[in-house]
């Protein structure tokens, strides 16, 4: 692929001119242009001249000019990479000078780079070709004269016909371009007008100021001398190749070894950062999937993973427990929506932490409404109520010792109701999925915490039956008929005790004529706590 370098200097020439320019190229320059062959020489492809226009057509270059590639910072280049192109570009003005052609226009801009980043020169012989047409170039923006050297800016004409030693001068204001990534002079802080005055006036001498640690001492010293004032002490392109390639020490200076080792130490860089991420990842999915078991049971969460459908399953045998807080309703009108919010935390946080002692399963919390069920969806035999019978005894101890932050002197008493039978479980929605418990069962034990005491246990016959069963020394106490809604009237037992279990327990409150505690809440605590309240407000209130 080819580019077309267009040329505003050259542009409404006429026919004759053209005709000038096929005679001048038969006496040699422009076949000398055309046979200039090296791979950091941009190949001279051919002439192009329509209506008017002039232009050269080179060889397509991908990557641009070295220009683009510095000021791009996306471009990552380290000494080695930098150091490559400057040997690309020191070969390529080499073979010019052996073949006696001087650049005289040499800069960043028409230094290119092709899709292998190899550097080639490009713009050799243009001023010949205007100096052979007798064509003016035009008048020179100022910044474009920064890389020329002072004697042929004090000499208009030499200036645009160059020199061998004014190419090296321009070589090493590129090393200076190269060593910082910035334009020419640009550490100087002065308009280019003015650094033009003070180069063609010394002295002092005026030259860039590259900081020691933009490149390696041989290469700033090497610099030094290809820009120096006299023009006969400058080196030749054949003395800064030898130079040059000391400075590695016998190695290659190849941009695509470079380019290697960084792609490998990038590669181990890479990999370090995987690895890193990757534990961020574990531990970040076991938090998620310890979420995911918290909301649903392990087994039921591991086939929603893997996108399986989850089947309703059927449980014969059962326990369940469901408790509330006795007198919530008062609790909560007495109460501002945070410091409720506060106490459910805080209770459910308790309770959160005695059920992991137990095999059992914390199916949800509704309101002040907690119910657990064992048996499900792990089986574990008979074992179901007296996992159930323990959780209740060691809930109901803690409860106790609780208290609330924004009423401390208010006691919060739970009622507890156990019982046990048969269960359908399933995966109820796709949102937000829910475990649910289906059947009569369900509705039987909501019944019993619903009909039971303040600090007390209600357990069912069905529960009873496999405690004593199991022969564990459970103490119970007979309650009497019970009636329970939609249920009929039913013999009922409380869960006082069992052999072995030494917490404390709460001691339930004073039963009224009726059997019943009502809110929950004594007149008196009610009394206390108003009180109480009344004075802080008024504490408040002061100035």
């Amino acid at each position: 692929m080819s580019n077309m370098k267009l040329t505003k200097s050259l542009r409404d020439r006429t026919h004759s001119t053209l005709k000038h320019l096929m005679v001048a190229s038969q006496i040699g320059i422009m076949e000398e242009m055309k046979d200039l062959r090296h791979e950091n020489i941009n190949p001279l492809l051919g002439f192009f001249y329509d209506s008017g226009m002039f232009a050269i057509v080179t060889e397509f270059c991908s990557r641009g000019s070295l220009e683009d590639i510095l000021t791009n910072q996306d471009v990552k280049l380290d000494w080695m990479f930098k150091s490559s192109l400057l040997l690309d570009l020191i070969k390529g003005m080499k073979y010019l000078h052996h073949r006696e052609f001087v650049h005289g226009r040499l800069k960043s801009r028409n230094c290119v780079v092709d899709g292998r980043f190899v550097l080639k020169v490009t713009d050799y012989g243009f001023n010949d070709i205007l100096e052979m047409l007798r064509l003016s170039e035009g008048e020179s923006c100022v910044e474009e004269l920064l890389w020329t050297a002072p004697e042929l800016l004090r000499a208009p004409r030499g200036g645009r016909l160059g020199s061998f030693a004014g190419d090296v001068y321009s070589f090493a204001i590129i090393m200076q371009e190269v060593m910082v990534r910035g334009t020419p002079f640009c550490m100087m802080d002065l308009p280019a007008q003015e650094i033009i005055n003070r180069l063609k006036k010394p002295p002092p001498v005026y030259r860039p100021v590259v900081p020691p640690e933009h490149a390696p001492p041989e290469c700033l010293q090497l610099m030094k001398q290809c820009w120096a004032e006299a023009a006969e002490q400058r080196p030749t392109f054949d003395e800064i190749f030898n130079q040059f390639k000391t400075f590695n020490k016998g190695k290659k200076t190849n941009i695509i070894d470079s380019m290697l080792r960084m792609l490998e130490q990038y590669s181990s860089n890479l990999e370090d950062l995987i690895r890193e991420r990757t534990e961020e990842l574990e531990i970040e999915k076991q938090k998620t999937e310890k979420l995911l078991t918290q909301m649903l049971p392990p087994s039921v969460a591991e086939s929603l993973k893997k996108g399986c459908t989850v089947e309703p399953e059927g449980f014969d045998l059962v326990t369940l427990y469901f408790s509330d807080i006795v007198g919530f309703t008062t609790i909560s009108a007495m109460s501002e929506p945070i410091e409720v919010v506060d106490l459910l935390n805080d209770l459910y946080t308790l309770f959160d932490a005695i059920i992991g002692s137990h095999d059992v399963y914390k199916v949800e919390t509704i309101g002040d409404a907690y119910m657990v069920a064992s048996g499900l969806p792990k089986r574990n035999g008979s074992r179901h109520a007296a996992e159930i019978a323990n959780m209740s005894l060691d809930i109901l101890s803690s409860v106790g010792t609780f208290k609330m932050r924004h009423m401390p002197e208010v006691p919060v008493r739970i009622r507890i109701g156990l019982h046990s039978g048969p269960v359908v479980a399933g995966v109820v929605g796709l949102t937000m999925p829910r475990y649910c418990l289906f059947g009569d069962t369900v509705n039987t034990a909501s019944r019993m915490e619903s009909t039971g005491l303040p600090y007390r246990i209600h357990v069912s016959l069905s529960t009873v039956t496999i405690l004593q069963n199991l022969s564990e020394g459970y103490e119970m106490e007979l309650r009497g008929r019970t009636e329970l809604k939609g249920k009929g009237t039913e013999e009922t037992f409380w869960l006082i005790g069992k052999k072995g279990f030494t917490k404390p327990l709460p001691v339930p409150p004073p039963v009224d004529k009726d059997g019943q505690v009502g809110h929950g809440l004594q007149p008196v605590e009610i009394a206390a706590f108003q009180r109480r309240k009344a004075e802080r407000q008024l504490v408040r209130n002061k100035p």
